[in-house]
């Protein structure tokens, strides 16, 4: 069985910068792990690429070739991925072993999450290789300034936890360029009424009953949480990862190692 984070979130929140301190992290505490590039606009990369999606196909060769904009480039590209789980993406991971962990670093398109079936069949194809598959869902912390972004985070994660139905992980990145932690704060174990006061000051009357069913969603049934990451603190990133872990459970099937020993030992 192998285990597998899809890093998702909207563009700029912090995946690849997440996946390059997740890396390092995982390196210092003697973890392996294999980070896998989805991204076809990537140019740059802080941590080694064990696979790139622009061995397949890259996105200026697409946008100089169709003459399509970036956005439609970059779906025409997720889309040959799409076409090609059984041919390149199965030889890719056949060179892994059953318990090796990768680490898919994804583009910022929210189409690819919310409603077009990409990254579906994409997870879909990594489950039917024997794979646990969680989501890790990143949003700017710095984007969480008032009630109404908050909502809209929340349903564009909660969006993607539908679209994809796998175990979520949500967090709010860049919390070490936050200035004040305080006005986050509320935001990590909100209250429902206080959600609803908000953003009632937010909204036209007419909007009232709109708003009490999204805070409801939000409050009643738990199904958004998000979990703050400084990448200045390993606690911080080793938190998140034992999240993870936990569940895609790995490292539960492990078998426990046993130190040999001479008899003769025993004696002296």
């Amino acid at each position: 069985m192998g285990y597998a984070q899809l890093v998702i979130g909207p563009a700029g929140s912090g995946k690849s910068t997440y996946c390059s301190s997740l890396y390092r992290h995982c390196e210092t505490t003697g973890r392996s792990i294999n980070i896998v590039n989805l991204d076809p606009a990537a140019e740059q990369f802080d941590y080694p690429v064990a696979m790139d999606i622009r061995e397949l196909i890259c996105l200026d060769d697409v946008m100089e070739e169709l003459g399509l904009g970036p956005n439609g480039a970059l779906m025409y590209c997720m889309e040959e991925l799409e076409d090609n789980l059984d041919d390149w993406l199965t030889d890719e991971l056949d060179n892994y072993m059953d318990d090796d962990y990768l680490v898919f670093d994804c583009p910022g398109q929210i189409e690819l999450f919310s409603h077009v079936p990409v990254l579906r069949n994409f997870v879909e194809h990594l489950k039917s290789k024997n794979f646990n598959v969680c989501v890790v869902y990143l949003l700017d912390s710095q984007f969480i300034t008032d009630v109404t972004k908050f909502i809209s985070g929340c349903m564009a994660s909660l969006s993607a936890m539908v679209q994809l139905e796998l175990p979520h992980v949500n967090i709010l990145s860049k919390m070490d360029l936050v200035t004040n932690k305080r006005d986050i704060g509320k935001y990590l174990n909100p209250q429902g009424q206080v959600l609803l006061s908000e953003l009632n000051q937010h909204m036209a009357p007419q909007f009232f009953k709109l708003n009490k069913a999204l805070v409801d969603l939000v409050d009643q049934y738990s199904m958004v949480s998000f979990v703050p990451l400084d990448l200045r603190k390993e606690s911080s990133i080793q938190y998140i990862l034992s999240q993870i872990d936990n569940c895609i459970q790995y490292g539960e099937d492990a078998d426990v190692k046993v130190k040999d020993f001479d008899p003769e030992d025993i004696d002296d």
